[in-house]
């Protein structure tokens, strides 16, 4: 104790080392579980004290003051200090110290109010205490002042009912009046003293209760539906907060999982009733009464037995025959259970369906309303009456009249020396094939070429054909006909003429015995060329021979 022995700054630096270890341990502390709240407590315990201060030794120096005596430290002494805990933490204390030795006696007796922090496995407490100081040093005269004590120390549980004050630190302050021994400008006359204290020893306390620790259960609904879930929570009181606890659920109905503080319960399938949830709550770590458990009811409601009602409708509600509608249905449950829509039927075509919708198909189906209908169950069972919706299927249109191929005429080949021309006559039978052709311009042009067994020129019913072509998509009429839309074909007729014929697309040949020309084969014969034997040019022999060869 040689840093607290030496005057008034030793003592002043003892307290600030003190009280600086009193805050450092201050933030270490874990608030406890409260298991007891004693009523009283006593500490006895071994006390060293330096008064710091001085009072008059007797002797005047030659200014005719008195010469001070610096009272030093004293030990051995002891401690006594009462309390009365009217709270957890605040206390009023009533406080006894002595010590003497064979240079002085110190004698304190203060009260005041005490807080203690109460923490897992330590006490830490600050107190301020007023009241009396008595110094006497040996040989000297004895003064009793007021006096001040302001400090705190640390306790350690060691056992039920007994502590370790492992070290208490308390600034003293006291005042006192010497004017019998002083001259009126003596600065001892009045002294004050400021010293430091040390204590440690034992703490008994007794009386209070065990304060056990306690859990409450709530729900966040106490009333639900059968299917709806249930939230239910604990909260604790006087467990130790720094220790982790452990939470087990338990209900009479239903399935419940918990996490830690909440836990939820599934009230699927069950049927209606009171129920109770109940939580333990466990701390391993707590010596005795670390357990608590509680318990909250629930009532569970059956849903009522209604059963869903459905609506159909069909968009759209007619199709030609082959088309399709889509069957949509609207179900609802009056108990607000869970619905689904199946069990689909139809009198016509094929259904199929998905969900609350459905597509028909009328590709089989015959003219005429088609039915078709589903219902709704309910995820209790309950099925709702058949809904339906109806589709008109139209009989379909009459086909549309066939196009006919229309005979637009015959024309003669009468002359005698060019048996292929196309006179006037014939041209005139083709002007009225072209102003046919030209109003219908999808139409083909079919020309049928014939000719008499008299006739010697074997290929004359071919020429016939193509010269008639020839005229009608660029001749000398310049009809503009497109080559492409003129079939040319040979008859058996039997006459020295050919026949015409508008074919609009989808009719019918009209001709469908004549044989189709093959126009690489045949050449177009103009006029100027003549006849051999009846006044043919040698040309016309070429072409002739040309086309028998082609025919044979």
């Amino acid at each position: 104790m040689s840093l607290c022995r030496n005057g008034r700054r030793s003592a002043s630096l003892c307290i600030g080392l003190l009280l600086t270890l009193f805050v450092v341990a201050l933030p270490t502390v874990g608030w406890a579980q409260i298991e007891k709240e004693s009523k009283y407590d006593i500490f006895v315990g071994y006390q060293w004290v330096n008064p710091g201060g001085s009072v008059p030794s007797g002797a005047l120096d030659a200014n005719g003051l008195a010469i001070p005596y610096k009272v030093p430290s004293i030990s051995p002494g002891f401690g006594l200090a009462g309390a009365y805990n009217f709270s957890r933490n605040w206390a009023m204390e009533v406080d006894y110290g002595g010590n003497f030795n064979d240079r002085a006696t110190l004698n304190t007796l203060s009260a005041g109010p005490r807080y203690m922090w109460r923490g897992e496995g330590i006490n830490i407490f600050a107190h301020t205490l007023l009241g009396l100081n008595r110094i006497s040093p040996k040989n000297l005269a004895s003064s009793s002042g007021i006096g001040a004590i302001l400090g705190g120390g640390i306790d350690l549980p060691l056992r039920e009912h007994f502590s370790w004050r492992l070290i208490e630190a308390d600034y003293l302050w006291s005042r006192h009046n010497y004017a019998d021994e002083t001259t009126a400008s003596d600065p001892l006359r009045r002294t004050s003293f400021e010293g430091a204290r040390l204590r440690t020893g034992l703490v008994y306390d007794w009386g209070g209760e065990f304060i056990p620790p306690a859990a409450v259960c709530s729900v966040q609904k106490s009333e639900v539906m059968v299917g709806e879930p249930i939230a239910v929570s604990v909260t604790t009181t006087n467990f130790n907060p720094k220790h982790t606890l452990t939470y087990n659920w338990a209900s009479t109905g239903g399935r419940i999982t918990g996490a830690g503080t909440g836990a939820s319960v599934d009230t699927t399938g069950m049927a209606g009733g009171s129920f109770t949830a109940t939580a333990r709550v466990t701390d391993p770590k707590s010596k005795r009464g670390g357990e608590a458990s509680c318990s909250a009811n629930f009532t569970v409601k059956e849903l009522p037995k209604n059963p869903p009602t459905m609506s159909c409708s069909a968009n759209p509600t007619s199709v030609d025959r082959g088309g399709s509608s889509t069957i949509t249905c609207t179900c609802t449950s009056p108990d607000s259970a869970t619905v689904s829509v199946g069990n689909w039927t139809t009198n016509g075509g094929n259904i199929a369906g998905n969900g609350d919708s459905a597509v028909l198909n009328t590709g089989s189906a015959n003219p005429g309303p088609i039915t078709v209908g589903a219902t709704c169950t309910d995820s209790r069972g309950l099925t709702s009456p058949l809904a339906s919706a109806t589709v008109n299927v139209n009989a379909p249109p009459p086909p549309p009249a066939k196009p006919k191929a229309s005979n637009l005429g015959s024309c003669q080949f009468n002359n005698k020396m060019k048996p292929w021309r196309v006179d006037n006559t014939c041209k005139a039978t083709l002007d009225g094939v072209a102003a046919a052709a030209q109003k219908e311009a999808d139409a083909k042009v079919v020309v049928v070429g014939n000719s008499d067994a008299t006739e010697r020129r074997k290929n004359l019913a071919a020429e016939r054909a193509v010269n008639a072509k020839a005229y009608l998509s660029g001749g000398e009429g310049h009809q503009g006909i497109d080559a492409n839309r003129i079939q040319t074909r040979t008859g058996n007729a039997g006459t020295q003429s050919i026949d015409t014929w508008l074919v609009p697309t989808g009719a019918d040949d009209p001709a469908p015995d004549a044989k189709a020309v093959d126009e690489s084969m045949v050449k177009v014969v103009g006029d100027k060329t003549k006849a051999a034997g009846h006044g043919m040019a040698k040309g016309a022999k070429k072409t002739e021979k040309g086309a028998d060869k082609m025919m044979h």
